[in-house]
């Protein structure tokens, strides 16, 4: 007799390599996928811990989400994915960086309106362009930064003083979503929205989320087991700010 204990550790398996497949860490992998479903955070981490299994419609929408076959996510049924046609070969992505037409020597990146806290979390619900910042392609190059995968925010707070000042500007490297002891990030939290803080591995295991500033009374370090990883999305690491001294 198959016990249920069983058949979540199977779809468990099933439901990291569908992840796995759609390029998603491990890491936020839960808020991701909370997003792309329409679901809580809460309930992808039990999911995800295999301390339960979505019921129909919501194994339907997993499913949908990841682009998988429901029967495989639920059962391990046949195949994983549906066999499709290769893509038109009309089908292009636009990059989302460009050099300036000015100017080739300088590469222009995305001016976001987004805000990332450096105090309480910023919800950001509606996200638009607001201009493009030009940088020195050279610099760029130097630095092993690709446009495509850059953006620009603003810090909003107090917490990352003196390192990140209120209203500065910060850019963000998406493709650095491994989290790396020491450096800065921006990430998704489920309970704070868009923050921006350094992580620090910690000695008794997981990670700790700490602000800058020395006023621990205010801001202090937040602990982040390693079961709760997958609550937490990183949207890209902080590769540079710039602000008044």
């Amino acid at each position: 007799m198959v016990q249920i204990e069983d058949l979540r550790t199977a779809f468990v398996a099933r439901l990291k390599k569908a992840l796995a497949e759609k390029g998603i860490p491990e890491w936020g992998a839960g808020a991701r996928l909370a997003k792309m479903a329409g679901v809580t955070p809460k309930a992808t981490s039990k999911w995800m811990n295999g301390e339960s299994m979505p019921g129909g419609a919501k194994m339907l929408a997993v499913a949908n989400a990841l682009g998988v076959r429901v029967e495989w996510l639920e059962y391990g049924r046949g195949d994983m994915v549906e066999s499709s046609p290769p893509p038109s070969a009309d089908m292009r992505i636009a990059p989302r960086g460009f050099e300036l037409r000015d100017d080739p020597n300088y590469t222009g990146v995305l001016q976001l309106t987004a805000q990332g806290s450096t105090g309480e979390g910023d919800d950001n619900p509606h996200v638009e362009i607001r201009g493009v910042m030009a940088f020195k392609s050279s610099w760029l190059r130097a630095n092993n930064l690709n446009q495509r995968h850059l953006d620009v925010i603003y810090a909003n707070g107090h917490s990352m003083e003196p390192t990140i000042n209120d209203g500065d500007v910060l850019l963000v490297d998406e493709s650095k979503i491994e989290p790396k002891d020491g450096q800065i990030f921006a990430m998704q939290s489920a309970t704070k929205g868009t923050i921006v803080k350094r992580l620090v591995k910690s000695d008794i295991g997981g990670w700790i989320i700490r602000s800058d500033n020395p006023d621990k009374a205010r801001y202090g370090d937040e602990a982040l087991r390693d079961g709760e990883i997958n609550e937490v999305r990183i949207i890209g690491r902080v590769v540079w700010r710039g602000g008044m001294l």
